[in-house]
C-alpha cells in the first residue's frame, strides 16, 4: 500500500498527474479520519482498563496523551491536541469526521472546526457540526479563513457568552516565547491580548515613521523595540547571560564546526565568533572538557535529590531541549530517569533535561525511563505502558572528534 502511494504513475501525462495530487490528498485525508478513529477507541479502552483497576475518574487516561505523540512521532503538545481532537469527532461531531474521511476537509480544516467548538455545549457543537458539514458541497472552495469564520459565526450565534467567557479566560494564556529562523535568526512571539497587541504594534509603527535614515521601516521596528525591551542600543551588546557551546578549535583556531546556542540551535562558526567578539567585554568562558575520543562531556555527580545548580547547567548544555522523542521543547525539569524515592542517583547519567508535561506525563503508572551512557553517547529509552519503546540520544557537543590511533608492530 506505502509503495503504492510513493510511486509516480509511469507514463502520466500533466493532467494525470494533477488527479494524483488530489487523489493523495484525499487520502492524507481519510488517514487522518482514521487516526482521530483509532485514538478515540485507544483512549476508550484505556479508561475502561483502569475504571475497572479502581483508578479515580480524574486520573484516567494520564499520560495517554503522550504516548499518540510518540506512536504520531510529534511532540507532547500536538500529541494532546490529537487526542482532544479525536474525540471531539468521533464522540460528537460525525459530519465533520465524515467530510475529513471522504477528503472534503484537510486535517487542519477540520481541526479549526473543533477548536472554534470547543466552548460550546456538546448539544451546541453537534448544532455546529451539523450546520458546517452536513452539506459536504457546501465546504468546496472554501479556505482555512472562511472555514474559521464560518465556525466562529455559528458558535457566537449559538452560545455567545461561552465564546466572550472564553475569550476572558484566553487572556490568562498571554506569554513570551521563543524559536529559532532562518539564518541564525530568531522569532520573539508575544500572545497578548488584542487591545495590548494592536497598540504595542501601533507604537513601534509610530516611531518608525518618525526616524528618518538608511533603514527599512521593519529594521527600525526591531531595534526599537529591543531598545525598549533591554534598555540599551540595538548595537551593543547586552549582558545578559545565554550559553553557547563552542569548541576550542573553532573559538581560537578558526576551525569551521559549528557551535550551539542554547535555547536556539546550530550556529555557523563565523557567526558564533562574531558574536564572542561583540560580547567581548561581558562574555565569561566556561571550559567544558570532552573526551577526545568519544566527545563525552565530564560527568558530576551529587547526593541531593534537586540536581545542583552546576549539574542542571550541565544537562542543559548536553540535552539542550527536552528528551522525550520528537519534543523539542524548552529543559523546565531536570528530573531522574530512574526515580530518586527508589534510590536513583542524581547524576549526570540518570539525570534528563525534560519539559514539564513530559516529566508529569512519564510519572503516570506503566511508563518506564531507563538510560545509559556507551562510548560517549547518553541514550534514554522511554517505554510506555503499552510496551512500546522508543529512544532518544543527547545530540554531540561542538567540535570533532579525535581519530583512533593504530599502533603498528615493526618488525
Amino acid at each position: 500500500m506505502f509503495d503504492e502511494l510513493a510511486t509516480v504513475p509511469s507514463s502520466a501525462d500533466q493532467a494525470r498527474l494533477i488527479t494524483r495530487l488530489t487523489e493523495l490528498e484525499s487520502a492524507k485525508a481519510a488517514a487522518a479520519a482514521g487516526q482521530a478513529r483509532v485514538a478515540a477507541e485507544l483512549d476508550r479502552l484505556r479508561r475502561c482498563a483502569e475504571a475497572a483497576a479502581g483508578v479515580p475518574a480524574a486520573k484516567r487516561g494520564r499520560g495517554l496523551a503522550g504516548e499518540v505523540a510518540l506512536a504520531r512521532r510529534a511532540s507532547p503538545n500536538q500529541g494532546g491536541r490529537h487526542l482532544g481532537f479525536a474525540r471531539a469527532l468521533v464522540h460528537e461531531m460525525p459530519h465533520t469526521l465524515a467530510a475529513l474521511e471522504c477528503g472534503a476537509l484537510t486535517e487542519w480544516r477540520a481541526t479549526l472546526i473543533v477548536r472554534e467548538s470547543a466552548c460550546l455545549s456538546v448539544e451546541d457543537r453537534r448544532t455546529l457540526d451539523n450546520e458546517m458539514c452536513r452539506d459536504i458541497r457546501a465546504l468546496d472552495g472554501l479556505g482555512d479563513a472562511r472555514i474559521e469564520a464560518g465556525a466562529k459565526r455559528i458558535a457566537y450565534r449559538l452560545d455567545a457568552r461561552a465564546v466572550v467567557d472564553r475569550a476572558a479566560k484566553a487572556v490568562d494564556e498571554r506569554t513570551v516565547t521563543i524559536r529559532p529562523a532562518p539564518d541564525t535568526m530568531t522569532y520573539v512571539t508575544a500572545l497578548l491580548p488584542v487591545a495590548q497587541g494592536v497598540a504595542v504594534y501601533a507604537a513601534l509603527k509610530r516611531s518608525a515613521d518618525t526616524t528618518f535614515d538608511d533603514r527599512s521601516r521593519g529594521q527600525v521596528m526591531a531595534d526599537i523595540l529591543v531598545e525598549r525591551v533591554t534598555g540599551r542600543p540595538a548595537d551593543q551588546p547586552i549582558p545578559i547571560a545565554v550559553n553557547m557551546t563552542i569548541s576550542d578549535e573553532t573559538l581560537l583556531a578558526g576551525d569551521t564546526e559549528p557551535a550551539h546556542l542554547h535555547g536556539y540551535g546550530t550556529i555557523p562558526a563565523e557567526i558564533a565568533r562574531r558574536m564572542v567578539h561583540d560580547a567581548a567585554s561581558v562574555a565569561t568562558i566556561r571550559r567544558l572538557y570532552t573526551h577526545p575520543r568519544t566527545g563525552a562531556l565530564v560527568a558530576m555527580e551529587s547526593r541531593s535529590r534537586c540536581f545542583p545548580k552546576g549539574l542542571a547547567a550541565f544537562i542543559d548544555l548536553r540535552d539542550q531541549t527536552c528528551r522525550t522523542p520528537y519534543c523539542d521543547a524548552p529543559i523546565r525539569h531536570h528530573d531522574h530517569a530512574y526515580p530518586h524515592h527508589k534510590r536513583g542517583p542524581t547524576s549526570a547519567v540518570n539525570g534528563l533535561g525534560e519539559c514539564a508535561r513530559c516529566n508529569y506525563d512519564k510519572e503516570s503508572p506503566g511508563w518506564h525511563v531507563s538510560t545509559h551512557q556507551s562510548n560517549g553517547t547518553h541514550t534514554a529509552a522511554f517505554t510506555t505502558p503499552t510496551g512500546a519503546t522508543y529512544r532518544s540520544t543527547a545530540p554531540p557537543p561542538p567540535g570533532r572528534r579525535a581519530k583512533p590511533v593504530t599502533m603498528k608492530r615493526v618488525a
